[in-house]
């Protein structure tokens, strides 16, 4: 990958990030918490009534916390991510549809001839010249017409496809580190509402448990979300690892089949 395209991405994660920050927290300014603060006040007037009211669990109380804030920020941010390196595995793969080198049945490719086919590049989309498939092939027609060994165009075509499945296992560090850091925020959450609930132990000691057990419901709360997140995130992980794997598998094929059995050297 090109030093343009890195920068294009890290430009795009930034700034993912940023609106991922901007949407999650206005939903959370604008309808999240003061639906929470109106819930919590009528269930408090409904327990003051009935000491035998149980409260129902809403869905507003119990991602109302910064913890869980945080938690959708990471996966909105994750999703982000994850959806542009499916695009790109997905427009990899398209391209494999493409008669890139046309050859009629029995015809072969010689060393003087490989400038004829690398021509069927140039007329590619700048955008589709930089995947992984042209690049292969483009790079295997240049050996052959340098080295004329066959056998020194599938070592070379081998090698570069494994250096980018090598690369796409490693950018897919950066999304398993949200995936871990979801539920460590989580337990973060844990931590705050039962060192919250036990500074108020006196309170309960006394008869009053609501500020207790309130904080008790962000440690729990918080754990419970960021791990349904996590699991969500890890399982987008797997199918997009399954996706690249299966494209890097499909282009070793294609090298194979339309270019490395076509070569005939001297």
């Amino acid at each position: 990958m090109s030093n343009n395209n890195l920068s294009k991405e890290f430009l795009y994660q930034g700034f993912a990030l940023i609106l991922s920050i901007i949407i999650v927290h206005a939903f959370y300014v604008s309808l999240v918490r003061p639906e929470a603060v109106e819930i919590i006040k009528e269930q408090q007037a409904m327990i003051a009534q009935d000491s035998n009211y149980v409260p129902e669990r809403y869905f507003f109380v119990i991602i109302r916390d910064f913890e869980q804030e945080a938690c959708f920020i990471l996966m909105l941010w994750a999703l982000a991510i994850m959806t542009l390196k499916a695009q790109t595995a997905l427009n990899e793969r398209k391209l494999l549809k493409n008669d890139l080198i046309p050859l009629q049945r029995g015809q072969t490719i010689k060393p003087e001839n490989t400038d004829m086919y690398l021509r069927q590049f140039e007329n590619l989309d700048e955008s589709q010249q930089e995947l992984l498939l042209p690049r292969v092939l483009s790079n295997g027609l240049k050996r052959f017409a340098t080295t004329k060994n066959i056998q020194d165009v599938s070592t070379s075509t081998h090698t570069m496809i494994e250096s980018e499945a090598d690369r796409l296992e490693s950018e897919l560090s950066m999304i398993r580190y949200i995936a871990w850091a979801i539920p460590s925020i989580g337990f973060i959450g844990t931590v705050r509402g039962i060192g919250a609930a036990l500074s108020l132990a006196h309170q309960a000691v006394d008869g009053d448990i609501s500020g207790v057990t309130q904080n008790l419901g962000i440690a729990f709360n918080s754990t419970f979300i960021a791990l349904l997140i996590s699991i969500v995130i890890m399982f987008m992980v797997h199918q997009l690892q399954l996706l690249q794997e299966r494209q890097i598998f499909e282009t070793e094929a294609y090298a194979d089949q339309n270019l490395i059995t076509h070569l005939k050297g001297e």
